[in-house]
Protein backbone atom coordinates (compact mmCIF):
# COMPACT_ATOMS: atom_id res chain seq x y z
CA UNK A 1 0.00 0.00 0.00
CA UNK A 2 1.28 3.84 -0.92
CA UNK A 3 1.20 6.81 1.52
CA UNK A 4 1.47 10.06 0.37
CA UNK A 5 1.68 12.90 2.60
CA UNK A 6 2.26 16.71 2.10
CA UNK A 7 3.42 18.95 4.70
CA UNK A 8 3.03 22.79 4.44
CA UNK A 9 5.70 24.87 6.27
CA UNK A 10 3.72 27.28 8.87
CA UNK A 11 7.53 29.32 8.99
CA UNK A 12 6.61 33.06 7.52
CA UNK A 13 9.40 34.47 5.57
CA UNK A 14 10.47 38.12 6.07
CA UNK A 15 8.58 39.24 2.64
CA UNK A 16 5.27 36.86 4.47
CA UNK A 17 6.24 39.66 7.53
CA UNK A 18 5.72 42.74 5.90
CA UNK A 19 3.32 42.05 3.48
CA UNK A 20 0.66 41.26 6.90
CA UNK A 21 2.38 44.23 8.31
CA UNK A 22 1.27 46.30 4.72
CA UNK A 23 -2.03 45.14 5.09
CA UNK A 24 -2.75 46.25 8.58
CA UNK A 25 -1.69 49.35 8.11
CA UNK A 26 -3.93 49.59 5.03
CA UNK A 27 -6.88 48.09 7.39
CA UNK A 28 -5.76 50.65 9.97
CA UNK A 29 -5.64 53.36 7.39
CA UNK A 30 -9.07 53.19 5.71
CA UNK A 31 -10.83 52.24 9.16
CA UNK A 32 -9.07 55.67 10.18
CA UNK A 33 -10.45 57.27 7.40
CA UNK A 34 -14.29 55.96 8.48
CA UNK A 35 -13.92 57.22 11.67
CA UNK A 36 -12.98 60.68 10.31
CA UNK A 37 -15.65 61.01 7.74
CA UNK A 38 -17.83 59.44 10.63
CA UNK A 39 -16.83 62.72 12.82
CA UNK A 40 -17.12 65.30 9.92
CA UNK A 41 -20.75 64.48 9.06
CA UNK A 42 -21.87 64.03 12.13
CA UNK A 43 -20.54 67.44 13.61
CA UNK A 44 -22.19 68.94 10.89
CA UNK A 45 -25.57 68.12 11.83
CA UNK A 46 -27.67 70.71 13.40
CA UNK A 47 -28.23 70.14 17.18
CA UNK A 48 -32.23 69.62 15.85
CA UNK A 49 -31.33 67.04 13.40
CA UNK A 50 -29.44 65.32 16.27
CA UNK A 51 -31.74 65.13 17.99
CA UNK A 52 -33.95 63.40 16.24
CA UNK A 53 -31.45 60.93 14.99
CA UNK A 54 -31.16 60.42 19.13
CA UNK A 55 -27.58 61.31 19.13
CA UNK A 56 -25.71 64.16 21.69
CA UNK A 57 -22.92 66.15 20.60
CA UNK A 58 -20.82 64.09 22.99
CA UNK A 59 -21.50 60.61 21.80
CA UNK A 60 -20.22 61.54 18.32
CA UNK A 61 -16.87 60.68 18.74
CA UNK A 62 -18.24 56.92 20.99
CA UNK A 63 -20.47 56.42 17.60
CA UNK A 64 -17.52 56.90 15.28
CA UNK A 65 -15.33 54.97 17.12
CA UNK A 66 -17.72 51.99 16.67
CA UNK A 67 -18.71 52.69 13.34
CA UNK A 68 -14.60 52.43 12.14
CA UNK A 69 -13.57 49.66 14.51
CA UNK A 70 -16.51 47.76 16.27
CA UNK A 71 -16.82 47.77 19.66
Amino acid sequence: MAYVNTTRSTSNGIFDRFVAMTNSVTVWVQRRRVYEQTVSELNHLTDRELTDLGISRLSIQEIARVAAFGK
